[in-house]
């Protein structure tokens, strides 16, 4: 007799993809703002100009408009939306490559801190008060960054470098060893041994510092027990949020090359006639809706299916960063010698779409293990 056939796994239901008509109709709020305080022309040309004014914007940004916590509880003072309302203001942000604390406070130190009890922290952050960088990355990988409990209270020594808005954040999170396993501190900025000094870097429109902690005077935000979770957490969060502000710039390159195409004349006619050009253009669209997709996926597990984040955020950040390097530099062919310019934006871009790749831990090493954990995933 042959037996019955095993009946296949149920599947998780598929996460809604596309945002709804309130995150339409947030991204038209924050493109106009940040269209007339942070986009690319402003940034190439230094507006806002210094600390005051990027962190007057930032007030502005953060408690005017709510950019801050979308996805915070309201008693916690956010707006108790979701992840796709912040898909959204991160690809409005990818677009005008605005020099705001976005992804370092909003994106990777809100989700640092989600669950941790650190509510008044949490409190501040949403209401554009305070600002935090995440110091992941040690300077050097023979001296990690290590924590001890003292009878005052915890502190930190180490370096760490590629800390995203470091030099002027107010407060950082800082992953270190400690004798019972991983840990996550909380230091002020400014306080005795602690210095944050800002590094030349390839993008100008996303500042990067290096940190140094001597015996710094630190508070505990997540312990042994939980700190792994926690930074695990916070990468895939950062992860998806920087596939959708790839996406976004990459929707800007695109703009920019179609809009030059159509202006610049040559033989009588724009160069956006011409087959190469045409063909060119139509290439870079295929790469943006190839990273659109893979960008609201992330999103949406992010939204709804945790479970299957760490895959999407990884296939999101592989395929949204490639995307966005690849267009950006088309942009600069199709706009010809201007593009190689400095006054001209284009560069921006890709310096962003470079500099992206290798946050907040580079492009997903092995992209043929990762191809096959999907593979793997879609056959189950």
């Amino acid at each position: 007799m042959t037996a019955a056939p095993t009946p296949a796994p149920a599947r998780a239901p598929i996460p809604t993809l596309t945002p709804d008509g309130d995150a339409e109709a947030l991204r038209e709020v924050v493109r106009d703002f940040l269209a007339r305080h942070g986009d690319a022309d402003g940034v190439l040309h230094g507006r806002p100009a210094g600390p005051e004014d990027r962190r007057t914007v930032w007030r502005r940004f953060a408690g005017e408009l709510g950019a801050a916590g979308l996805d915070v509880p309201e008693r916690l003072g956010g707006s108790g939306a979701g992840f796709r309302e912040v898909a959204v203001v991160a690809e409005e942000m990818g677009r005008s490559l605005a020099r705001l604390p976005w992804l370092s406070t909003s994106v990777t130190a809100l989700g640092v801190l989600a669950g941790t009890g650190e509510d008044e922290l949490i409190g501040r952050l949403v209401s554009g008060a305070t600002t935090a960088a995440v110091a992941v990355h040690d300077a050097s990988a023979d001296a990690p960054a290590r924590a001890v409990r003292t009878p005052d209270g915890w502190r930190v020594t180490g370096r760490k470098d590629l800390v995203v808005d470091g030099a002027e954040a107010d407060v950082l999170l800082v992953a270190a060893s400690s004798p019972d396993g991983p840990v996550v501190l909380a230091v002020d900025a400014g306080s005795p041994g602690t210095t944050a000094a800002g590094v030349r870097a390839l993008d100008p429109t996303r500042p990067l510092a290096e940190v140094g902690l001597d015996e710094s005077p630190a508070r505990l935000v997540a312990g042994p027990d939980t700190a792994a979770a926690v930074l695990s957490g916070a990468r895939h969060r950062t992860l998806a949020a920087l596939a959708c502000e790839q996406t976004g710039g990459t929707g800007a390159a695109l703009d920019m090359a179609v809009r030059h195409a159509c202006d610049r004349v040559q033989f009588g006619r724009p160069i956006g006639t011409f087959q190469a050009v045409k063909h060119r253009c139509s290439d870079m669209l295929v790469q943006l809706e190839a990273a659109r997709s893979a960008s609201l996926w992330a999103a949406a597990c992010a939204a709804d299916d945790e479970a299957a984040l760490p895959i999407a955020a990884r296939t999101a950040a592989l395929v949204c960063g490639r995307a966005y390097t690849w267009v950006a530099a088309e942009n600069v062919q199709v706009h010809g010698g201007i593009g190689f310019s400095w006054e001209h934006p284009a560069h921006l871009h890709v310096r962003r779409a470079a500099t992206s790749r290798v946050l907040p831990d580079g492009e997903p090493a092995g992209a043929a293990a990762l191809l096959d954990e999907v593979l793997g995933a879609a056959r189950t």
